[in-house]
């Protein structure tokens, strides 16, 4: 993957204002993992991106529940089928969905309703510079852009993620301001202080220490930025986290959930005010659940079949909270 050609203009943007601090470190990270030790199957996957017939939108929508890439014209049947291989190659597909011409990418999760959920209760992401912290295929980045965002920046460590998001790109804008970068949340730079508002949203439970993650956040944020924090909860008082003994909900990499007071009291205690909870939401198998395009196990198969709402370990079944605080 040509990093230094499909990086080239947010390395131009990174150089010119309080981001350029960044840049010294990233290059040197996107090298090492792009060109000298990329992941088994890049080459495969990168492969597939290559395969896809190059068709020029006519019109792109980021503000509907997919995000789509439409041509007055129809596809000729080669290209359909040459888009929708290529596209079916990277998958499993995760979050979205996706519309690209005749083919609809029916995602795991139906991250839209997410997003609905979410977006009333956030200041106006008009001409902000954004961070999105664990973006998957960069769905939410793409809703931030057309939210108005000057600039939004996806970081993710998953190069299957990257890959795909490059795909949405070459269709949905391949010089829209808007980008992925495969590293983690502790390789950029502590004290960045460049972003106008940060999301964090399903990545608090997968660190191992909450509150260092709570500080990282804070520490990408401008004075007066803006957090947009989602992740499990549970039902109780500031006293209650439940830390699950192996796996929850199927999942290995999952530490501490805290009760909504919890987190109340760990974001305020990392240093955020104007602490709000704007949502708390019982996760559902239509929101996410298997389809043709991520085939392997989803939320069905990770509750207990006798009472689901219990997770297969006996955990309480997913309850999603969303809060928004200030620096």
């Amino acid at each position: 993957m040509d990093f230094f050609k499909i990086y080239q203009d947010l390395f131009q943007y990174m150089k010119q204002g309080p981001l350029n601090r960044w840049l010294d470190n990233l290059i040197p990270q996107l090298e090492q993992r792009l060109l000298e030790n990329p992941h088994g199957d890049l080459g495969r996957w990168q492969a597939a991106l290559n395969r896809l017939p190059d068709i020029q939108a006519d019109n792109i929508t980021l503000t509907t529940s997919a995000i789509t890439a439409n041509k007055a014209e129809a596809l000729s049947e080669a290209e359909l089928v040459q888009l929708t291989s290529g596209l079916m190659a990277l998958s499993p597909w995760r979050k979205g969905p996706f519309q690209l011409f005749d083919t609809y990418i029916n995602t795991e999760w139906h991250s839209d309703w997410k997003w609905d959920r979410v977006v009333p209760h956030i200041s106006s992401l008009k001409n902000r510079v954004v961070l999105d912290v664990g973006c998957g295929s960069g769905y939410h980045c793409w809703r931030m852009l057309g939210e108005g965002a000057d600039r939004v920046i996806g970081i993710d460590p998953n190069y299957l993620f990257l890959t795909q998001f490059e795909a949405i790109k070459k269709y949905c804008g391949p010089k829209s301001p808007i980008h992925l970068l495969p590293v983690k949340m502790e390789e950029v730079p502590s004290n960045l202080e460049a972003f106008d508002t940060t999301f964090s949203m399903g990545v608090l439970y997968h660190r191992r220490s909450p509150i260092d993650h709570l500080l990282e956040l804070k520490s990408t944020l401008r004075k007066g930025g803006e957090l947009v924090l989602e992740t499990l909860v549970i039902e109780g008082d500031n006293e209650q986290c439940l830390m699950p003994e192996d796996r929850y909900a199927m999942m290995r990499n999952v530490w501490f959930i805290p009760s909504c007071d919890t987190l109340a009291l760990w974001l305020k205690r990392a240093g955020f005010k104007d602490i709000k909870l704007v949502d708390l939401n019982r996760t559902t198998t239509e929101e996410q659940r298997a389809t043709e395009w991520m085939t392997y196990q989803s939320l069905n198969s990770f509750l207990d079949p006798e009472d689901p709402a219990k997770t297969i370990e006996g955990y309480p079944a997913p309850l999603r909270a969303t809060f928004v605080a200030t620096k």
